[in-house]
């Protein structure tokens, strides 16, 4: 049976990790977000060079644990004279991390566009603008959708290492208890309960955006 008074008494601890993940996941999914698109564009439009410094970075970037990586910010780049907060260094590992995968999917949906979309819409009168806001992102999107919901639920997944390098999220509050009072039922329960708190309304949220987007259907 579970201690409900323990799961009470140390529930606002869960909350202010909770916080504390929500707030390295935001910036480190806008960060890889924004990392995404510049990547999927360098790779859209065959810039010799930077596509192979890209590749480079994806490739690095998946086949790389996040938890090497933060070591590399956290221990590594002080040596190099480079000091950054836990925080920092959770939010750039996450970035790019997450970097590498929004670019996968958003350079997928950019491609299924036929090159035949954009000529019909250059001969219709549509500039270049016009046809990527009109013609070509609508269903981009719609085909990216999918695979970014999923690459945010998948970094905020991914945030639970963070605690190796001494931050306060909601893992590390879980394995302070159970090392502390050996509460171990408890503080997993806790830690499962504040990770479908934080995760379920993201995936019915994608679902309806999924929906939303979905142009082939209509």
């Amino acid at each position: 049976m579970l201690d409900w008074t323990f799961i009470t008494h140390y529930a606002p601890f869960f909350v202010r990790g909770s916080e504390m993940t929500l707030f390295i996941s935001a910036f480190g999914i806008i960060l890889a977000i924004a990392v995404g698109l510049v990547c999927a564009g360098v790779e859209i439009a065959r810039i010799p060079v930077l596509r192979q410094i890209v590749r480079v970075y994806i490739e690095l970037s998946r086949n790389t644990p996040l938890l090497v990586q933060l070591y590399f910010l956290y221990f590594g780049l002080p040596k190099l004279g480079v000091v950054w907060s836990a925080e920092q260094c959770a939010i750039v590992g996450l970035g790019f991390l997450g970097g590498s995968y929004m670019a996968e999917a958003m350079r997928g949906g950019l491609e299924t566009i036929p090159n035949v979309q954009r000529e019909s819409a250059y001969v219709l009168g549509f500039n270049t603008w016009q046809t990527l806001s009109r013609v070509v992102i609508p269903q981009a999107v719609s085909t990216s959708i999918p695979g970014i919901v999923a690459n945010v639920i998948f970094l905020i997944k991914e945030s639970s290492v963070v605690s190796a390098i001494a931050l306060a999220d909601v893992m590390y509050m879980a394995k302070d208890l159970i090392g502390m009072y050996y509460s171990t039922y408890e503080s997993l329960f806790m830690l499962v309960v504040a990770y479908l708190i934080i995760l379920l309304p993201i995936s019915l949220f994608g679902t309806w955006l999924e929906r939303r987007f979905d142009y082939e259907r209509r």
